[in-house]
């Protein structure tokens, strides 16, 4: 369980010190802000799509490592997936973060190192803020995502 927690501050230090994709992508046809009061996290979501392929997905803003290596990995996890796999994996993150039973690890990949933030529940909304205002861009809701 060390290995895991250790394998898990890495990778948030590592993406939170040199986030992936951490840039406004010029031509976005989709655009999301989010906001989480509660920390004072900060993510601007573009997206450009090709039919229903995430084809470039990038992230701006402020906030704490969890927020920031989220977005980071979300946007490594997403590029070149279909919308309906990107609502999947939204949903199985989701459903780890939150404590509901599933199989995460092999469908996750990566973002399995996530894991460990069900245990502390005023963290998972920094977690989920890049993923729930991914989520608004998709669908084009053109309202500011708040994890209120």
């Amino acid at each position: 369980m060390s290995d895991l927690r250790e394998l898990y501050q890495e990778v948030l230090l590592d993406h939170n010190r040199r986030p992936r994709n951490f840039q406004k992508l010029e031509g976005a046809d989709h655009t999301a802000e989010g906001f989480n009061p509660l920390c004072g996290d900060q993510v601007t979501v573009y997206l450009r799509m090709d039919g229903d392929v995430i084809r470039e997905i990038t992230f701006q803003g402020q906030g704490c490592a969890i927020s920031k290596s989220a977005a980071s990995m979300m946007t490594q996890s997403l590029k070149g997936k279909t919308l309906a796999e990107a609502e999947t994996l939204f949903g199985k993150f989701h459903d780890m973060l939150t404590g509901k039973p599933g199989e995460w690890p092999e469908e996750l990949g990566k973002l399995a190192v996530f894991a460990g933030v069900c245990e502390f529940p005023i963290r998972v909304k920094c977690a989920t803020l890049p993923w729930h205002t991914m989520h608004a861009a998709l669908l084009k809701k053109g309202e500011r995502v708040t994890t209120e």
